[in-house]
């Protein structure tokens, strides 16, 4: 299960990272799009990436919340961040600092024998 939630929470981070990235080529497609040039090939490139990354990042929360036991209010926020520019990358760092993204499970001790 360690591999699992190692895996899934570095899947969300790097999903994080991508989000924003495809949302300032999306952006500079639209600048490009509505300016003097009127390409819209910025656009019909980035806005399928961005959408798509935009689905894998909301599943990847959910993923991620359940594996590391968010609340329902860090879940709904990690989802809200989606949808302003740049907000993931926000994200990611605030709950990688709060432990939200840790992957190491405290030890328990072991039960009293006897």
């Amino acid at each position: 299960m360690a591999v699992v939630r190692e895996t899934v929470t570095r899947l969300f981070v790097v999903a994080a990272i991508a989000e924003a990235i495809s949302w300032a080529g999306l952006l500079a497609g639209m600048a490009v799009k509505y300016g003097p040039p009127g390409n819209e090939l910025g656009v019909q490139i980035f806005g399928p990436i961005h959408g798509a990354l935009f689905v894998a990042y909301g599943a990847l929360v959910l993923a991620v919340a359940r594996l590391h036991r968010w609340s329902l209010l860090a879940t709904a926020v990690a989802l809200a961040c989606a949808v302003p520019p740049f907000a993931t990358i926000a994200f990611e760092r605030w709950a990688r600092r709060r432990g939200m993204l840790s992957v190491t499970q405290p030890t328990r001790e072991p039960a009293p024998v006897g």
